[in-house]
């Protein structure tokens, strides 16, 4: 009996792991585009249209080695607190206010597969 209860339990685990929903990056492509694209382009190349009168220039996202000496949870910070909160230029708005949850997570997965 005991066999059984700790299957069911297995497969209860296993349903609710499933249920969770996988970053969207679609959806987080178009916040991307809403929030981030002015300076950092719609590719994450550092080129939007408001780069060209920021000093220092917008970070290019879509450099691979950069992507591999950031985690995600650095990514996020940036996001939600703005440059400053990491060391980085004021220029880089905080976006908390408007980015979280779903949407924050989202916008990371789009980040992170802009080195593709």
């Amino acid at each position: 009996m005991r066999k059984l209860y700790l299957a069911a339990g297995a497969a209860a685990l296993c349903m609710i792991g499933a249920s969770a929903q996988a970053a969207d990056v679609a959806a987080g492509e178009a916040k991307f585009k809403q929030f981030c694209a002015t300076c950092h382009g719609p590719a994450g190349a550092g080129d939007g249209p408001a780069s060209a009168s920021l000093n220092p220039k917008p970070r290019a996202l879509d450099d691979a080695e950069w992507q591999a000496s950031v985690d995600d949870a650095y990514i996020k910070k940036v996001i939600t607190e703005g440059g400053p909160a990491v060391g980085l230029s004021p220029m880089m708005t905080a976006w908390g206010h408007a980015l979280k949850g779903e949407d924050l997570e989202n916008v990371v997965a789009y980040i992170r597969q802009l080195d593709d």
